[in-house]
């Protein structure tokens, strides 16, 4: 829900220029479109962007486009149970522990 989103990342002070949400598309992960909605939106070329996600899944679909990918960990996105996406299951561009680790990697 993109409404939630621009709230969360207001609420937290988030410095971001624009927060992109699959419902903007109409289509959903991992369609191609959700993907290269954003580049055609940003006017980019796909190895021009970069998908930060937590689901190896999504990175994978984004990868298979020419995006660029950041895994950034979340072990307990789905509770202290979670069996899933505990770590990066390929060479992703970039492998972070959170958004400041992802940041400092790309030098912003």
């Amino acid at each position: 829900n993109l409404s939630l989103l621009v709230k969360i990342a207001k609420f937290a002070e988030l410095p971001w220029d624009v927060i992109f949400g699959a419902d903007l598309f109409r289509h959903y992960k991992p369609d191609p479109e959700t993907y290269l909605g954003v580049c055609k939106f940003l006017g980019l070329r796909p190895e021009q962007v970069m998908l930060g996600a937590a689901h190896n899944y999504d990175l994978r679909a984004a990868s298979s486009l020419g995006l660029r990918t950041a895994f950034i960990a979340r072990s307990t996105e789905y509770g202290p149970g979670q069996t899933t996406d505990l770590r990066a299951e390929q060479r992703w561009d970039v492998i972070a522990t959170d958004l400041i680790d992802l940041a400092e990697k790309l030098g912003t």
